[in-house]
């Protein structure tokens, strides 16, 4: 059976993810901004934390791990490469490693870009992945440590997962990526339509992750680098994938 996934609000517009296997009761924690909502969405559910997995270093996906993991006893998992800058790990993994949640399996993917030594998690059989900030939903994490070259090679790996696969990343930026979005491409009308769906749900209250990794295919500029309308829309015709992927970077930095 698939992992049933929580998603979580956590500090102003983070998110962490629950990934719950029902046939063993085990469950994920992805990223832990703060503890105690966490721990509230584990009790409302009957559930018990039994893995954290981390994404990448930054205190707002990082800071309540310590709480967490000593509210609930669960094994810690992340980066290897980052261990140093981490809590302490039960688990340091690599790019191609195996981590299990009962009965699920998933595979390591290094996706640096916005930090080096960020990882995402891909539960194939469950068709989902967990991109913390390298990837997300019409948009990609600001290049803090590494290179846009970097990110773009990262963009791709995920970016060749199957198209129904849900992109679990981990923040509440679609409305303002979407706004940037349309600079970029404004007669996208699949675009436009996930635009005013995004304002619906945001006025609701809604969160508006995850996504599909086909929307995402459709509507993030950052993914449609390599396309050639928009290379033309940019004045780049002719330009590398990579070199174009920079300048929307760079346009979404000063937005």
């Amino acid at each position: 059976m698939p992992l049933e996934i929580v998603t979580v609000p956590c500090l102003s517009d983070n998110y962490a993810y629950l990934a719950h296997d029902v046939a063993t009761g085990a469950t994920a924690v992805v990223d832990v901004p703060e503890a105690a909502p966490i721990l509230n969405a584990l009790s409302a559910r009957g559930w018990r934390a039994s893995h954290i997995l981390i994404t990448h270093h930054h205190g707002d996906h990082i800071d309540g791990v310590p709480s967490l993991a000593a509210a609930t006893g669960a094994r810690v998992i992340g980066a290897a490469a980052d261990a140093h800058r981490l809590p302490p790990l039960d688990e340091a993994v690599t790019a191609g490693d195996t981590v299990r949640i009962g009965m699920c399996r998933g595979t390591v993917i290094d996706v640096s870009g916005h930090t080096i030594g960020h990882i995402a998690y891909h539960f194939a059989d469950s068709g989902i992945v967990f991109t913390g900030d390298s990837l997300m939903a019409l948009g990609c994490g600001r290049l803090f440590e590494g290179t846009a070259h970097q990110m773009w090679d990262s963009l791709c790996k995920l970016a060749a997962l199957p198209p129904e696969t849900l992109v679990c990343s981990g923040h509440e930026y679609t409305q303002s990526n979407a706004r940037f979005a349309l600079t970029i491409e404004p007669g996208n009308a699949a675009l436009a339509a996930r635009a005013k769906s995004v304002d619906a749900a945001r006025a609701k209250g809604r969160a508006t992750v995850p996504s599909t990794l086909a929307e995402e295919l459709a509507t993030n500029p950052f993914l449609r680098a390599r396309l050639a309308e928009v290379k033309t829309a940019l004045g780049m015709q002719g330009a590398g994938d990579a070199e174009v992927f920079a300048e929307i970077r760079a346009r979404k930095d000063r937005f």
